[in-house]
This record gives C-alpha cells, sequence and structure tokens, in this order.
C-alpha cells in the first residue's frame, strides 16, 4: 500500500514540484504580511504557513488545499493580541482553538460545509477572484502601501483597495508595470495550443516563467538603465538568518499562565468557529476548482487544521485555516497532489534558513502579474453568463454573494448568499412539492415528495380551488413524509367536504409522519377508499 501512494506521488512529481514552488512564492509575502497586520511577529506568520504546508497538508483528506495564515482571521487575531495583552496569550488561545477543532471533527461537524449552495460557493470564488485584482493592481503598478490585506475580505480593506486602485494609477511605477505586464503575457502565451503543444515548454508552468523575469529584469536593469531599476520597497522582504542556527531563534512559547484567564477561552471558541467555516468553505470550493473533481471528506479536515493549530501554538505560529487563494494558484499552476502544498512548506523552511537573501530579489509585481491571472480565471465574464443563463435561481445567489463578500466580509457575504439561496430553495419546493390537476369536475391532488409545514398556505390553495359537487384524488404515494401541519390542513377538509358534496379517493396517505396521526386521518387512510 505504501508503495502504490509513493508510485501515485512520484507520477505526479513532474506537476507537483513547480506548482509547489508557485506557491510558495505567493504564500511567501502573504505568510509576513498577515503577520504584520495581525500586530504579531513578521517570523509568527512563516511558521503558520510551514506547519500548513508540512503537517496539514498530510493530515488533510483534500490533495490541492492548501492551508496558512489567512487575511480573514486578522482583524481577530489583532484583537485578540490587544484583549489578551500579549502574543503569547495568543498562542495559548491558538492551542485551544486547535483543540475545539479536533472534537469538531470527532463530532462530524464537517456536514455543515455540504449545506452552501453551489451558486454560493461559486460565487465566493468570483468575488475573491475580484479581489485579488483590486487588491493586486497597486503592486502590479508598483503602489505598495500594504500587503498584508491580499487576501482580505474585511470590508475596510475593501474600501481602502478601492482608493489604492484609483491612487495605483497616479503613483505608478514603469519597472513594476513592465515586470507585471510582461508577466501577464507570458501567463497568457503559455496557455495557448501552440505552447502546450510543445513538449519541453508544456512541462514548464507559466507562473515559474513570470517570476524568473522579474528576477532577470531586476538584476539586469540597474546596469542597462538605472532609472527603471525596482525599488527595494518593490521587492519580497524576507527576515535574513546570517547562519542557520539562527532560525530556531525566531521561536516564541505559550504562556501557560494564560490557561487561567476566561478571555482566553472566548478567544479561542471565536478563533475555531472563524477558523473551521473559512476552512469548510475553502474546502468546498477547491473540490469544485478540482480538475478530477476530488471530494475531500471534511471532518477529517478539521481534525487536520486542529492539530495544525495546536502545532502552531507550541510553536508560536499564527492560527492556519484552509486558504482558498493559494489553493487556487495550485491548482492553477498544475498541482496534482498533495505533495505540491508539501514542497511549498518545505520550500518556507529553506528559504528561511539558507535562501532568504536570493528570494528577496524576487519582484512584488511578478507574484502580482500570477495573482491577476488567477483572479481573471476565478471571475471571468463566462461565468457570470453561465449563470444568468440558468436562470435567477442561480444567477442571484451568485451576484449577491460576490456584491455581498465585496461590501463586507467573507462570512458575512456567504451569510448573506446562504439566506438568498435558501429563498429560491424555499421557493422552488413550495411550488414542487405539491401538484392540483384539474379534469373536469376531478380533481388530483398529488404529493410529490416530502412535504413540510412551508407548503401549508400553496395546499390551502389548492383546496380553496377545489369546488363543490366535484371528486378528488388525493395521492401520496410519492411522499415518504408529510408534515403534521399538513395532515391537519388534510383533516379539516374531510371534515368539510361533505357539506359540499365532494367525494375523496385517497392513495397510500398511511404513516407519512412519524408520529401517530389522529384517529380521523387514520380510518381514511386505506388505500383507494371512498369518503362520501
Amino acid at each position: 500500500m505504501i508503495h502504490k501512494h509513493a508510485q501515485y506521488y512520484l507520477q505526479h512529481f513532474k506537476d507537483d514540484l513547480p506548482a509547489g514552488i508557485v506557491v510558495f512564492l505567493v504564500a511567501l509575502p502573504l505568510c509576513l504580511g498577515i503577520a504584520l497586520a495581525s500586530g504579531a511577529p513578521l517570523f509568527s506568520g512563516l511558521i503558520a504557513g510551514m506547519i500548513g504546508g508540512l503537517v496539514v497538508s498530510w493530515l488533510s483528506g483534500s490533495q490541492l488545499s492548501v492551508s496558512g495564515p489567512a487575511a480573514g482571521l486578522t482583524v481577530i487575531v489583532f484583537n485578540a493580541i490587544e484583549t489578551l495583552g500579549s502574543f503569547q496569550g495568543l498562542l495559548v488561545a491558538g492551542i485551544l482553538a486547535g483543540c475545539l477543532q479536533l472534537a469538531l471533527g470527532y463530532l462530524r461537524a464537517g456536514i455543515i460545509g455540504a449545506f452552501f449552495p453551489a451558486a454560493v460557493i461559486k460565487g465566493m470564488l468570483a468575488a475573491i477572484g475580484l479581489i485579488l485584482i483590486i487588491k493586486q493592481i497597486p503592486h502590479a503598478t508598483g503602489y505598495d502601501t500594504s500587503y498584508e490585506g491580499d487576501e482580505s475580505y474585511m470590508r475596510e480593506s475593501a474600501e481602502s483597495s478601492f482608493f489604492e486602485l484609483f491612487d495605483a494609477f497616479s503613483l505608478v511605477s514603469p519597472s513594476a508595470i513592465i515586470i507585471s505586464v510582461v508577466g501577464l503575457l507570458i501567463l497568457v502565451a503559455w496557455e495557448l495550443p501552440a505552447v502546450k503543444k510543445q513538449p519541453f515548454l508544456s512541462q514548464i508552468p507559466g507562473p515559474l516563467i513570470a517570476v524568473v523575469w522579474g528576477i532577470a529584469y531586476n538584476l539586469l536593469m540597474p546596469f542597462i538603465y538605472p532609472a527603471w531599476a525596482v525599488a527595494d520597497t518593490h521587492l519580497v522582504n524576507l527576515p535574513i538568518s546570517e547562519q542557520p542556527g539562527d532560525f530556531f531563534n525566531h521561536f516564541m512559547t505559550p504562556d501557560y499562565r494564560y490557561f487561567a484567564n476566561p478571555k482566553t477561552y472566548q478567544v479561542a471558541i471565536t478563533i475555531a468557529i472563524i477558523a473551521s467555516l473559512e476552512t469548510l468553505l475553502s474546502l468546498e470550493a477547491t473540490d469544485k476548482l478540482d480538475p478530477l473533481k476530488r471530494l475531500a471528506p471534511t471532518n477529517r479536515e478539521l481534525k487536520a487544521q486542529g492539530i495544525g493549530n495546536i502545532l502552531s501554538g507550541f510553536l508560536g505560529g499564527l492560527p492556519i485555516t484552509a486558504v482558498i487563494v493559494r489553493s487556487a494558484a495550485n491548482i492553477n499552476s498544475g498541482g496534482k497532489t498533495r505533495l505540491s502544498c508539501f514542497i511549498h512548506g518545505l520550500c518556507l523552511l529553506l528559504s528561511v534558513m539558507f535562501l532568504a537573501r536570493y528570494l528577496n530579489t524576487i519582484p512584488l509585481a511578478s507574484l502580482a502579474a500570477i495573482l491577476l491571472h488567477i483572479g481573471y480565471k476565478l471571475a471571468k465574464p463566462a461565468l457570470f453568463i453561465t449563470h444568468y443563463r440558468k436562470g435567477m435561481s442561480q444567477f442571484l445567489p451568485f451576484t449577491f454573494t460576490i456584491v455581498a463578500i465585496l461590501v463586507t466580509d467573507l462570512l458575512q457575504g456567504m451569510v448573506i448568499g446562504m439566506v438568498l439561496g435558501l429563498f429560491f430553495v424555499i421557493k422552488n419546493n413550495y411550488y414542487a412539492a405539491i401538484t392540483l390537476i384539474q379534469e373536469g369536475s376531478h380533481f388530483t391532488l398529488v404529493f410529490n415528495k416530502d412535504v413540510s409545514f412551508l407548503n401549508k398556505a400553496l395546499l390551502r390553495k389548492f383546496i380553496l380551488h377545489i369546488k363543490a359537487d366535484s371528486t378528488v384524488t388525493i395521492d401520496a404515494s410519492q411522499a415518504k413524509f408529510i408534515d403534521h401541519d399538513i395532515l391537519e390542513t388534510l383533516e379539516d377538509f374531510f371534515s368539510t367536504a361533505p357539506d359540499d358534496n365532494i367525494s375523496i379517493e385517497i392513495i397510500d396517505l398511511c404513516n407519512k409522519e412519524k408520529q401517530p396521526a389522529h384517529d380521523a386521518i387514520i380510518v381514511l387512510n386505506q388505500d383507494a377508499q371512498h369518503i362520501k
């Protein structure tokens, strides 16, 4: 069995290696930026990224999901550090949050993710694509006020992004524009059939070429045309360890005295809930993007995230979740198995220990080009057209989810999309559950599927439509469950039917409700029995 698994990963190694490197290059500045935005030590973001890649990748049931520090938790973490008064106190809350996630996994709470409609999930992906485009344009033009919000769904971050978007065009850097535009052209060209047909070129991922192009420009331009050289502020900024041993000096241990602080438990519960929801949403979205359409077990994912957060807390790292931006980068870069996520974690580890000096030559504009390309793929116009053609029941939840996420945040936007999606589900179920067919003076009332109290108003409407001196067939053979409220409404109809000279035939209405039905219903509940 082990040999079979090893063979499977070796088979896809040629795809996973470059994809893992690309995800690493995307994750590197984000791990640093999210730590900065959270008011935490920069190294804590890198620790979280390493654990997400090196540990969670193998514990998770998903082959393509990438875990690490998430921008969706930045406000919570920032406030938690202020509330507890110490980053080491937050580490204790992170450990407790991991324990709660582990418990949720064993309690099978992962099923929650299955209740999000496809239109809402795709709306979330499209919104993330638009957020990526909005957030990366300042980097692509050289206006880098911050990189901590690159994955953020916070309203204040979205608003600032729009202002930064306009500023970006007025404060452009020629070097950044050249790097990002050429990088985008490389990424587009790399997906053309003519390039894909070339055996050698098809083995090299476009994002990796875009990064190599950026490094080459950064190294050569100071000698060719210094005025258009890349400024240091527009480069990746990784802490440099003079010696490999310096790496271990960055770790921080939790302050276990905070186990006695009640506020620690409040913070832990908040982190566990938000991190679990974001993980389940990201997992659902990753499954939708997976070209092989593999389904990841959600309960196993919660357990994996729980163990990851426990380890991250012990080692001095930020809380982690599954992150859709990095997962999308993994898929779009050709990742096939969990090995690509592991490689990204390994690259983070090696980069901090040995390669920081060299990685700091990568322009942020190169990474911006990769993320702009991913953003376009997630929110391409064809997606909007497809959902519009499917009808308003699909298009409205899709578009409302996008708008809601853009003006609020990921979780609030998903709740709004869910409410709208639920409205259409109820609406469709309202009309599909019961059908009334009229043929002259004969009416057939058919219960097509499970009938709940939500259909009570429709049933009463149909009953009022039945005229006096007519015959009615009530066919419940296709329904497995009929709610007590529906049976009670039918009972009232049975009582008044003789007054209007209505003859009733009942088919298979018996035992449709788990609780004992009223005696009047039981008497009437014989197949093909007539009442007159």
